[in-house]
């Protein structure tokens, strides 16, 4: 066949500007269509093994794309099962080294030599960088998958979807503080978390540490231990570090025997305890929990890059009441690193808002931190963020209802959130609780007033 039939595979040698012209092609044609300058130009079968490869990759991110449009919950939860980033892993290395491979062989159908003498070096740059970028692809994307299935295996635990009850998924969010200046762990912060199963509608539930003379469900753990309720009178320790926190030592120091049934289940005590109690304070019954250990919190802020704030009060870093503060966090939207977004989170000291005003920090900080928690964000920085999420979240969500939780979250960011705060400045004193006012609270923003549907009586 002579080179006027094939120029690409039989080219003129003799002419630079041809042969620029077609190691420009072959390039371009490796980088869009690996395997296509190998079936032009060199090596039919290895053509043939990456271009089997490509239309492979293709046809599967077209069926992805179209499964993610039509089966969401359905293809998240398969992309984050285990056995399927395994597979991930595997072909993208695989991918990585065809990759790899490919555009060696492309360089040398290249022939720099025959080229022109200033467009071989561009060539031999611009072919340097696509080795680097496609392969680099690849390789990213062994790495995301093994963070992922790492994220995945160390903070949810595996078991079947649960359906919800009465319509809605319930969750208790627990903030753990143990730092060295304390006996345990006790959740400073307590927050109920309800979302309608269908519309992702979400209702939170701030609950003060020092909330007292709460019951709990019929036959848990605790009302047997408790038929009273738990008050001062009845729980040694309600009272002694105000009462809601306490239940989880309660029952870490005292009741672990009882809670035998939960711990094998993954679930300590002091959560199992938590999740009681928190039934037993909205009436909801609570399914899943998740808690977030407060000392490893500034290494998800520093891994998002910061998280941005208003601060509408300054806020003191001072270890008491009487110490001099080490540092103010001033007045004014700003940025704040991994270490003072959790002073703002945890200060009670010398700022004369007391635990009402840190509920309100500590809600205001969440919401900062979920709307600045952009799947670019995500992308852009997932190996530090799953480092430090897997050494400071434990949750009792199953990992095969992720994929349902994440569409659902989807939902539930496009309406705003009802926020409901058990404190004074909603009529609620944590000291002498009203639990039916508390109950008529949390029914009207479950289900609002409207027209057509008016407020439960009764």
């Amino acid at each position: 066949m002579s080179s006027a039939e094939s120029p690409i595979r039989y080219p003129d040698a003799s002419s630079p500007e041809a042969m620029t012209r077609r190691a420009w092609v072959l390039l371009i044609l490796n980088l869009l269509v690996p395997g296509s300058a190998q079936a032009l130009a060199g090596n039919r079968q290895l053509g043939r093994v990456g271009l089997r490869a490509t239309l492979v990759l293709w046809g599967t991110l077209l069926l992805g794309a179209l499964f993610m449009g039509l089966w969401q919950a359905f293809t998240l939860t398969l992309v984050t099962s285990t056995w399927f980033l395994w597979v991930v892993t595997v072909v993208a290395i695989g991918y990585a080294v065809l990759w790899f491979v490919l555009t060696l062989d492309t360089l040398r159908l290249l022939r720099l030599v025959t080229t022109g003498p200033r467009a071989r070096w561009i060539l031999a740059g611009v072919t340097a960088l696509s080795l680097v970028a496609s392969t680099g692809v690849a390789v990213y994307a062994s790495q995301l998958s093994v963070s992922t299935n790492s994220l995945l295996t160390n903070v949810f635990r595996s078991g079947p979807a649960e359906p919800p009850i009465n319509g809605r998924y319930n969750f208790l969010l627990l903030g753990g503080d143990a730092g060295p200046d304390r006996d345990g762990l006790r959740p400073d912060s307590a927050m109920v978390v309800s979302v309608d199963a269908e519309t992702g509608a979400t209702v939170t539930i701030g609950m003060p540490r020092d909330l007292h003379d709460f019951t709990f469900p019929a036959g848990s753990v605790m009302a047997g231990l408790y038929p009273e309720g738990y008050t001062e009178s009845s729980a040694d320790y309600c009272g002694e570090w105000a009462c809601l926190n306490t239940v989880y030592v309660d029952a870490e120091e005292n009741h672990r025997d009882a809670f035998a049934a939960s711990i094998a289940k993954g679930i300590p005590a002091g959560v199992a305890a938590m999740m009681e109690a928190a039934s037993g304070v909205t009436g909801l019954t609570v399914q899943y929990y998740a808690l977030i250990d407060m000392q490893g919190f500034s290494d998800l802020v520093d891994a998002l890059g910061g998280v941005d704030v208003c601060v509408e009060n300054r806020v003191p870093i001072v270890a008491d009441e009487t110490s001099e503060p080490q540092h103010w966090i001033e007045e004014g939207c700003q940025r704040l690193n991994g270490h003072d977004a959790l002073w703002f989170a945890r200060a009670r000291y010398q700022i004369g808002d007391g635990d009402y005003g840190r509920m309100q920090r500590q809600a205001k900080l969440e919401q900062a931190i979920v709307e600045q928690f952009t799947p670019a964000t995500i992308l852009a920085k997932f190996n530090s963020i799953a480092a430090s999420t897997s050494e400071i979240v434990t949750t009792s969500v199953p990992q095969s209802m992720l994929g349902y939780f994440v569409t659902l979250a989807e939902k539930a960011r496009a309406i705003p959130i009802a926020r409901v705060e058990l404190i004074p400045a909603n009529g609620v004193d944590p000291q002498e609780p009203d639990y039916a006012y508390i109950a008529s609270l949390i029914e009207q923003a479950l289900h609002p007033a409207t027209e057509s549907h008016p407020p439960a009586s009764g």
